[in-house]
């Protein structure tokens, strides 16, 4: 065992989301899903072992009563209690540093147990296999078993009970051009946790029903999308994808809105750009107020002139400077 465990995990944007889980209790999830990895944006995470369990986020003490070290704590019980550790006893020291805002529908908690389960990976020797560390990864927070790689990823739902099927996987198709836009209109935490929005929504939604089908041919559209290069086609059938989560989330009761005015607004303007302007630009949204712009980088200018706050990802640019 080495002195300390280091990793690094970038946070990723699903394309097409998942929403239910078949299994709470392993994050095992009702549909596939398909992100895209936000390059270096995402999380740094030490572990050590240490006498108590203790979380540092950006350099903050945690205290124990905050729901990111309760997260943090219950995953590392779960990892105890399975006897995945070589002591039951054995306490961690986690100190994270996130580069993009905390519970704020940003998937900082994705890039987060990805680089926690890299780190401890890293730090007992085990070398586990990507497959092995995303399905680890999946049991802290599900979208985090898609974190563990860049570019294109696909979170394989599975059918088996125990898990061992759920995991996620690279797509091994680059896009060059393809840039993703961090609109960032509220970086508070939000006011319900995905995990509880979702549990309601597959409990009281009267539109849950058609998710699963829709998520399904959502994502093979997404998938020959992208190797078509068909750009409109993926922008649109991402957006409506998010907006059909939303819709199921708003028809939950108690409703769940994410959106603020500030989101409304700006999916307003999008749209004006796109059907009046013809540029060719769209979003996704994911649990919370905070937009994801999707374009082609010959419109950069323009979407930039638009939304000056932005904040460009180009998930590719070591490919473009390969060429």
């Amino acid at each position: 065992m080495v002195r300390v465990g280091t990793a690094f995990a970038p946070s990723n944007i699903a394309l097409c989301k998942y929403w239910g889980k078949r299994d709470t209790n392993l994050n095992l999830p009702v549909n596939s899903s398909l992100s895209i990895s936000l390059g270096n944006k995402g999380a740094v995470t030490k572990v050590s072992v240490n006498n108590i369990d203790q979380v540092i986020l950006n350099n903050n003490l945690i205290s124990e009563q905050n729901n990111f070290y309760k997260k943090i704590v219950s995953f590392l019980n779960l990892l105890r209690d399975q006897n995945v550790l070589t002591n039951k006893k054995m306490f961690f020291k986690i100190d994270t540093y996130s580069n993009l805002p905390i519970a704020a529908g940003l998937a900082s908690s994705a890039s987060g147990f990805a680089a926690l389960v890299k780190a401890l990976d890293q730090l007992f020797n085990w070398d586990l296999s990507l497959k092995q560390l995303s399905i680890l990864a999946r049991l802290g927070s599900g979208s985090a078993s898609r974190s563990l790689w860049n570019g294109f990823v696909k979170w394989h739902a599975g059918i088996k009970e125990d898990g061992t099927d759920s995991f996620a996987e690279p797509i091994d198709l680059v896009w060059p051009e393809l840039c993703v836009g961090l609109l960032v209109v509220d970086n508070q935490e939000k006011y319900i946790s995905s995990r509880e929005a979702m549990q309601i929504s597959v409990k009281t939604s009267p539109l849950y029903y058609a998710w699963q089908q829709l998520a399904t041919k959502d994502l093979n559209t997404l998938e020959t999308s992208i190797k078509i290069k068909n750009f409109s086609l993926f922008g649109a059938t991402a957006e409506a994808n998010a907006l059909a989560m939303h819709a199921i989330m708003l028809s939950s009761r108690p409703a769940i809105i994410y959106s603020n005015s500030n989101t409304i607004s700006n999916i307003k303007k999008i749209w004006k750009l796109r059907h009046h302007d013809n540029i060719n630009l769209y979003f996704t949204q994911d649990a919370g107020p905070n937009l994801k712009l999707l374009f082609l980088y010959k419109d950069f200018a323009i979407v930039k002139e638009a939304f000056p706050e932005l904040e460009l990802i180009r998930p590719f640019a070591v490919e473009v400077e390969k060429r």
